[in-house]
């Protein structure tokens, strides 16, 4: 065991075990405050719900609060590593939710494989929270998961894994084919990779403009093709009727590369058939499927990001849930749909061309920042992005009719934003 991995087991045992509590809101000093906060006094509100359901928002936290709810079969860089081993990473997401974004979030650890099973307890649960967080559920179990319980609630439901990462992805994308002068229905892409990120992310690229018959995605066994037989429904919706089979048949003339897939799958000879001033989206964790040094190499003229944060433009899903979700909170949305979706990408993308704060330099040792190949998408650390990105969530929750609370006062709810964290 090296001397990092003795620091986390130190850092997750050190009394109290793990990383998230719970703290009172309410004053509880006298005898008087737990007479109101619990036997008579909540009688009062639990009679007021039950008699007028959507109060439970005014007398109770669930409008503040997500479930971050997996079943551990597809945890980020460990695999299908079960319930149980989920738990530090679900409370790692929900102490991000907090102090990123000013939301309570509990993690809730599914032990099912089952589909049916699994959907059931979200549901029976569900009355609790103000909205669910889905982490880490491997595909195509996933698809359906999410789908039905869409559906089938009346709160935010979203699959951090798919569009998480299609929303901070789309916004990289957006700021890089600006950067390289190049059309969103014109450029040519290859996605490497198809499960659940890589799905989402490239329906995500066909709403912000790349044209799908421009799109050609692989899997472990080459090039989607519509004559392969192996397909299930999510794939095949992709498949192409060209003449290729490889990665490397795909990527010669590609404008853009974005990778979902594992370690080293793209090579320097590869990427020197790109076109001109090519995109690498590069986000296998934490080794890509090619290195910053290996991209930039072969193709200085390349415009490259990744999952890690000791390279420019990481790609990071802390980016985007802990906003996209305050906005649709705040709004009571009834789920965060397209319109939210791609408010939030546009809105990320913007900020990045904003001059950067003193704090933000200061955080990653830097003398500056600016709009431009080397910075194509704001810090995970830029507390800006909580006015930025929750307030466009919560005005098109409000445009596309998904909100039932509108927020009539934008100068007074940036000011309450900036009192969260």
């Amino acid at each position: 065991m090296n001397k990092t991995d003795e620091l986390a087991l130190k850092y997750h045992s050190s009394f109290p075990a793990g990383k998230i509590g719970i703290i009172p809101t309410k004053p509880t000093a006298s005898q008087d405050d737990l007479a109101l906060a619990y036997t008579p006094g909540v009688a009062v509100p639990s009679l007021a719900i039950a008699e007028s359901p959507d109060t439970i928002y005014d007398y109770t936290g669930k409008g503040n609060l997500v479930a971050v709810i997996s079943n551990g079969t597809a945890v980020l860089g460990l695999g299908n590593i079960g319930a149980a081993a989920s738990k530090p990473v679900m409370e790692g997401k929900a102490l991000l939710f907090k102090i990123l974004g000013g939301v309570d979030a509990f993690d809730i650890e599914v032990d099912t494989r089952d589909v049916d099973e699994f959907i059931r307890t979200v549901k029976a649960i569900s009355v609790s929270f103000g909205g669910i967080n889905l982490e880490d559920i491997k595909a195509p179990e996933c698809f359906e998961i999410e789908d039905r319980l869409i559906n089938e609630l009346d709160i935010p439901v979203m699959h951090d894994d798919q569009h998480g990462t299609a929303i901070i992805t789309s916004a990289a994308l957006i700021n890089a084919l600006e950067i390289a002068g190049k059309r969103p229905d014109e450029v040519k892409v290859v996605v490497n990779g198809a499960g659940a990120a890589a799905i989402a992310c490239t329906d995500m690229y066909i709403k912000i403009g790349i044209r799908p018959e421009n799109i050609v995605m692989c899997d472990s066994k080459g090039v989607i093709r519509a004559d392969r037989t192996d397909l299930n429904p999510q794939k095949r919706r992709f498949a192409t009727g060209r003449g290729l089979h490889t990665l490397e048949d795909a990527i010669s003339g590609a404008d853009v590369f974005a990778g979902f897939s594992k370690a080293g799958v793209l090579s320097k000879e590869m990427v020197k058939t790109m076109a001109e001033r090519p995109i690498i989206m590069a986000l296998a964790n934490p080794y890509p499927e090619i290195s910053y040094e290996d991209a930039r190499e072969a193709r200085p003229d390349a415009l490259v990001a990744t999952g890690r944060s000791d390279y420019p433009n990481q790609v990071n899903n802390v980016i985007g849930f802990p906003y996209i979700f305050r906005g649709a909170l705040d709004t009571r949305a009834k789920a965060i749909n397209d319109e939210m979706k791609i408010a939030a990408a546009h809105a990320i993308a913007a900020l990045a061309k904003d001059p950067v704060p003193e704090d933000i330099l200061k955080a990653y040792n830097v003398s500056s920042l600016t709009f431009g190949p080397d910075y194509m998408i704001p810090k995970a650390l830029d507390k800006r992005l909580l006015e930025t990105v929750s307030t466009a969530v919560a005005k098109a929750a409000m445009d596309s009719g998904a909100a039932r609370r509108p927020v009539d006062d934008w100068d007074k709810y940036r000011k309450y934003l900036h009192t969260l964290v």
